[in-house]
């Protein structure tokens, strides 16, 4: 595979019209200075070596500055014309229609439509219509502008290794595209899962749309940078973005390890679900051991950046378990997003939430107070006169805590976790 990307090109960095240029441009250069050789018994050997010969060199040439220069978009009319010069110069030199020269405006025409990119399509069809029309009308009419074959063997000999040649060559083409457009394929479908998770995308593909659906038991972790406006003011914009793309991606890594679906960033605020798309009962324990990973990462973060003598973001954390609904909306660019009270009272936890610590609401606390040591903190206070405790984890109780650290579990707690054998408060009383 390596070698097959060193000579066309790498799909992650070159489009698909680069590749096929480069792919087109190299096996025509091949194949026409190996029919160089191969034209010496006949008339005119001379003239339809140099031809074979030259266009050879000129595509040698042309693959040369696609593949290593990347201007292909640049040679799409010489590459063309080199062609249509070729095809017409062997048409007159290699005994006209007869000699099976119209077989290559096939494939020479489906290739110009394939790497069309700002050129006019009326243009480039009209040529590729006219050429052969106004080739036969020449033939018609001054048949003695054509070279004949010395023999009736060489006429079938030279007309049937075209026709071989241009099955070849479509046969190349064909294996190509089908191998370039099933890595396209795999591009979109990768770029689809970044954006939705795997069973909405595959839904939306086979339907069209996806149907609102409603979860009954969920956990909502939102973050965001506590001072973040007052550092980032010390910042220029290249240096706030790669800054928030790296803690951003570490973020990402957490969820995918702990089976949280993130939903969306904005600015320096985080959300991310527990519990969607596939349905869990451990979705509490799950967005309390991803928040302590995100309190823990951008606690070393700030202890590298202070070494530095640089200011860093704290982290401010919130947790609430509950019921919500997840959807696609939008029709051009599609948004996975969840709605509901839980994700209101997740929002407000945060926003009311101990800066540096992760601050769960009474509903976590009941689903995860097995396994982590909880303090308690007071209520929050929500509409229709209604309050929340909330609780600050303090990190892991200590039968399942590492000697090293309350915030870091144990080989018990992990071999529960990984084994799928944690249970909830709830499933306890069940």
């Amino acid at each position: 595979m390596k070698w097959i990307y060193f000579f066309l090109g790498d799909p992650r960095k070159h489009s698909l019209e680069h590749r096929l240029f480069n792919t087109v441009s190299l096996v025509t250069a091949i194949l026409n200075l190996v029919v160089a050789l191969r034209v010496i018994r006949l008339e005119n050997s001379l003239v339809l070596m140099a031809l074979n010969f030259g266009s050879g060199i000129l595509m040698f040439a042309m693959y040369y500055l696609s593949r290593v220069k990347s201007i292909y978009f640049s040679l799409y009319w010489p590459f063309h014309l080199t062609i249509l010069f070729y095809l017409s110069a062997m048409w007159l030199y290699s005994g006209g229609s007869l000699g099976g020269n119209h077989y290559y405006l096939i494939p020479a025409f489906v290739i110009a439509l394939f790497l069309i990119r700002d050129q006019n399509v009326f243009i480039v069809s009209s040529i590729y219509v006219l050429l052969p029309v106004t080739l036969y009308i020449v033939e018609f009419f001054h048949h003695e502008w054509v070279t004949s074959y010395g023999t009736d063997s060489d006429l079938y000999l030279d007309a049937g290794g075209k026709f071989i040649f241009i099955q070849i060559l479509i046969g190349i083409m064909v294996f190509i595209l089908r191998r370039n457009l099933n890595v396209e394929r795999k591009k979109s479908e990768t770029l689809l899962l970044n954006i939705l998770p795997e069973p909405i995308a595959v839904e939306l593909k086979k339907e069209g749309r996806v149907i609102p659906r409603l979860y009954e038991f969920t956990s909502v972790l939102f973050c965001d940078m506590a001072g973040f406006t007052k550092i980032a003011e010390k910042m220029n914009a290249e240096e706030l973005v790669y800054e928030l793309d790296t803690i951003f991606r570490e973020f990402d890594r957490l969820c995918k390890e702990y089976r949280l679906e993130k939903i969306k960033s904005i600015g320096d605020s985080y959300m991310a679900v527990g519990g969607i798309p596939n349905q869990n009962r451990t979705n509490a324990v799950d967005s309390v051991l991803c928040g302590l990973s995100f309190q823990s990462y951008m606690a070393e973060q700030k202890q590298v950046q202070s070494l530095r003598g640089r200011d860093f973001w704290e982290i401010r954390l919130g947790i609430h378990s509950g019921p919500l609904v997840a959807g696609v909306v939008g029709t051009d660019k599609f948004v996975y997003d969840v709605w509901g009270d839980t994700v209101k009272t997740a929002s407000r936890l945060e926003n009311s939430g101990v800066v540096g610590e992760l601050n769960i609401s009474f509903q976590v606390y009941e689903e995860v107070k097995s396994y982590f040591d909880c303090e308690p903190r007071g209520s929050l206070s929500l509409r229709g006169g209604t309050n929340i405790p909330l609780y600050l984890v303090k990190g892991f109780l200590p039968e399942f805590a590492d000697v090293q650290s309350s915030k870091i579990p144990n080989d018990l707690f992990k071999r529960l976790y990984e084994s799928g054998a944690l249970f909830t408060h709830n499933d306890e009383i069940e």
